[in-house]
């Protein structure tokens, strides 16, 4: 029974993506919704301008949906489906916002970083606040590939902003290629599922490949060269619930493996600007990451399938390390 529900649960998810973006699309070209490349970017990103974006609603639409039914199919919903539901809109409507001011309103640089920052910390406190009140909450995180766990008491918290500011943030980053979040998202959520269902926490493993199925789906339309692109309402919203998936089964820092992608993206940002301002000198000809091979030749689709390659890779390894090490 569980079988089938974890398999219509993705095809579901993947069929409500695929069926709605082709009217969504349009609408989106209709209204104008159309992507701002910076000037600062790769040359040959200009093309892209105009580019429908906020393609991420779709998705949130096909995550909520095909979630809810299936789930019900199976058990009722829990407070970690809601949860779960609860964070991916928060941060998809934080996302919304800085994709209608930088589209709409013609700021490209959408909310301010504090006004961003404020809005992700809210969801994370109230996350934690309902989250501490379900059965077998823990403050502790474990050590990947070990029986140890440390035990953060009240600093618990923090670590949660930390970690859906710090992955939200990070899948954002990540999405700035044809299809590149589409798939390492899809990896990423598809190793979580396999760990829930593993640890028996179905109404997480459920939810995991909704997300799986609906970013399938988009990936029809967002591979090279993309009709649609997900926006910070896709990216910020994925990447909060990733971190949260991550969260509710007590394998919060194996994401930093299974999500490693996002983790060098990030990195590669952080430690260019570090340079400049310490030596004046750039380390990457461009960061993240993923600019830096396209200036030195590689073609899109040529980097981002091999960042794909690196995500399931680092995605094999932690289910690994968590299964059978």
């Amino acid at each position: 029974m569980l079988e089938q529900v974890i398999f219509f649960t993705i095809i579901t998810g993947f069929l409500i993506t695929v069926l709605l973006s082709p009217v969504f699309i349009p609408f989106l070209r209709r209204l104008k919704f159309g992507q701002s490349i910076r000037e600062e970017g790769p040359q040959s990103h200009q093309k892209k301008s105009g580019t429908p974006t906020m393609g991420g609603i779709v998705i949130l639409i096909s995550i909520s949906a095909s979630t809810l039914i299936m789930i019900g199919k199976f058990s009722e919903p829990s407070t970690k489906m809601y949860l779960l539901l609860l964070v991916t809109l928060g941060f998809g409507l934080l996302g919304f916002l800085d994709d209608f001011i930088k589209v709409v309103m013609k700021r490209n640089l959408g909310l301010t970083s504090l006004q961003k920052l404020i809005g992700q910390i809210v969801i994370a406190i109230i996350f934690y606040w309902v989250y501490k009140g379900t059965e077998g909450f823990t403050p502790e995180i474990g050590i990947p590939g070990t029986d140890l766990s440390i035990n953060l008491g009240w600093l618990y918290i923090l670590f949660i902003i930390f970690w859906q500011v710090g992955f939200s943030n990070a899948v954002n980053l990540t999405d700035g290629l044809d299809g590149l979040v589409s798939g390492t998202a899809a990896i990423a959520f598809g190793a979580y599922a396999v760990l829930a269902w593993n640890n028996a926490q179905y109404d997480v493993a459920i939810f995991s490949v909704a997300v799986v199925g609906a970013v399938l789906g988009f990936l029809v339309f967002n591979a090279h060269p993309a009709k649609v692109f997900m926006g910070d309402t896709g990216s910020l919203a994925l990447g909060g619930a990733l971190a949260t998936v991550a969260l509710l089964t007590d394998l919060e820092l194996l994401l930093v493996i299974i999500g490693g992608v996002f983790v060098i993206e990030t990195l590669s940002v952080i430690l260019q600007v570090a340079s400049f301002k310490m030596t004046g000198k750039r380390i990457f000809k461009m960061s993240p990451l993923h600019h830096h091979y396209e200036l030195i030749g590689w073609s899109e689709w040529r980097v981002v399938v091999t960042f794909w390659s690196v995500g399931l890779l680092l995605a094999i390894l932690g289910i690994y390390l968590e299964v059978w090490l």
